[in-house]
């Protein structure tokens, strides 16, 4: 399509702008007219014909398969498509975003706060900033207003000086390494330094990474590609590298694991948040080997 202003425009029309939404939220990232027009309360004839410019622009791929059209996000136009719109459903997060966060930061806070104290955060938080901000990024701003609440109620009890660091690294360092940090962080917080980098850095984290962590109520913060130095790679206990080859260099003392991901930067949002998974259950499986690094 022409400028950026065009594409805006048609991209952000009110009916067009749930339309996208809509499909972004469906579990495999394509949805069909009559769905569509169920789920807007809308005539099938009114819904087709936004379905029609969204595909004449390029926003929307059509597929025919059998006596059904879906209709998803043309893969190459989804940063651009979130970028405008923001993570799709992020202002009206459910009862199992928030059931997440209680479970996310109740692993984080183990041994510190029992679930129940961890949970009453959580409601108070969420109430205190749904009456703030209207609702705007509810749950990743819930978690880490919960998680800042409760560290600062433990901080006189915890001690620092000992926390082991992670590296994690690949190539544009806008993708499975920015992702990987924030799951981390939001499990263990500051009882492990958490750090990323890029063999090759790009200039921003893609705007479909934060949309795949907002969904689960997960925070990018203000994160942002950064280069890969040899100071960093020396300050850390593990290093998890993500595609990034030799770019790494090696010391010893240093635990050095490769994760085989695929890079989830330009791909559709279903296939980000199915690598969101992954890395979620690897991060898991590293948190037990930290405890004993120093």
């Amino acid at each position: 399509m022409g400028s950026a202003q065009q594409f805006s425009a048609t991209v952000s029309e009110p009916t067009r702008a749930r339309i996208l939404g809509l499909i972004l939220r469906e579990p495999e990232g394509r949805s069909t007219v009559t769905r569509l027009a169920g789920q807007l309360g809308l005539r099938q004839p009114t819904v087709t014909h936004h379905a029609r410019v969204l595909v004449d622009a390029g926003v929307l791929e059509r597929r025919p398969e059998g006596r059904r059209v879906w209709y998803s996000v043309a893969p190459e136009q989804t940063d651009r498509v979130l970028e405008i719109l923001g993570a799709p459903g992020a202002s009206e997060p459910g009862p199992a975003v928030f059931a997440r966060v209680v479970d996310d930061l109740a692993l984080r806070f183990a041994g510190t706060f029992g679930r129940e104290t961890v949970e009453r955060f959580v409601d108070e938080s969420r109430e205190m900033l749904a009456r703030a901000s209207g609702g705007t990024r509810l749950a990743s701003r819930t978690a880490e207003f919960s998680a800042q609440r409760l560290a600062a109620v433990a901080a006189r009890e915890q001690d620092r000086a000992g926390a082991p660091e992670v590296l994690f690294v690949c190539v544009q360092n806008a993708g499975r390494s920015q992702m990987a940090a924030a799951l981390l962080r939001r499990l263990v917080g500051d009882r492990v330094r958490v750090r990323t980098a890029g063999s090759e850095p790009a200039a921003s984290v893609a705007p479909a990474i934060a949309a795949a962590l907002e969904e689960i109520g997960v925070s990018l913060g203000g994160e942002f590609p950064k280069p890969l130095t040899d100071d960093v790679v020396r300050a850390a206990d593990v290093v998890v590298t993500m595609g990034c080859g030799d770019a790494c260099p090696i010391h010893p003392g240093t635990r050095y694991l490769d994760w085989e991901l695929d890079d989830p930067v330009g791909l559709p949002l279903e296939e980000v948040r199915r690598i969101r998974d992954d890395i979620d259950g690897r991060v898991r499986e590293l948190i037990p080997s930290l405890a004993g690094i120093r």
